[in-house]
């Protein structure tokens, strides 16, 4: 565990990410998914609350955190002259989804259930990111990610004790960062598309 007082490091490196991608974002060179940052907004705010009433600590307000920084994307994204990436089925689909799993998690009175609900609604919140960083990891910044992924660990060793409520949520979101900032960084899903069409063409 380390000090408590770390979480104001990682809200620095949050606004130091969110501004990264807010200036990206008004240059148009960022395109974001409103469906992914709207829904991750939303979770944020919902876990900030729930691991308040389960009097998890400091790391709540990192939580926070996760919530405000997608909020200030979707507000910058209608700012934005340059558009956003166009929403289609797949990101609607997803974004209903996950509605209906904040939505379980809410009503339910099963503590395990009602966290499996909720951390299934944030990963399916993600799938529209993933997806586009996979097709077009240049309409992307990783910076904001990797900052989430330094968010995430520093909330995680700050926790006195490791709970569910307290982990599950960082925990996620140290998953989905890595996933996407590795797709953003590494052009995995262009590379792989060269590669294969590169193969194809010297199949005689």
């Amino acid at each position: 565990m380390i000090d408590s007082r770390f979480i104001y490091l990682a809200a620095a490196i949050a606004l130091y990410g969110v501004y990264d991608y807010i200036r990206s974002t008004l240059r148009g060179d960022t395109l974001p998914n409103r469906v992914s940052w709207g829904l991750w907004g939303l979770e944020g705010v919902l876990g900030f609350v729930d691991e308040l009433q389960q009097h998890v600590g400091p790391a709540a307000y990192m939580t926070l955190m996760f919530g405000v920084v997608p909020l200030m994307v979707v507000a910058a994204s209608f700012v934005s002259r340059h558009g956003v990436w166009r929403i289609d089925g797949f990101d609607i689909v997803c974004g209903v989804i996950s509605l209906l799993g904040i939505l379980f998690w809410g009503v339910v009175g099963q503590a395990t259930i009602a966290l499996i609900a909720f951390i299934s609604a944030d990963q399916v919140a993600a799938l529209p990111t993933i997806r586009k960083s996979w097709r077009a990891p240049e309409t992307e910044s990783s910076k904001i990610f990797v900052a989430g992924i330094f968010n995430a660990a520093i909330t995680l060793f700050t926790l006195r004790h490791f709970t569910t409520g307290g982990v599950v949520f960082p925990g996620a979101v140290l998953v989905c960062d890595t996933v996407v900032a590795v797709l953003i960084a590494g052009r995995l899903g262009p590379r792989w598309r060269a590669a294969r069409a590169q193969k194809l063409i010297s199949v005689p």
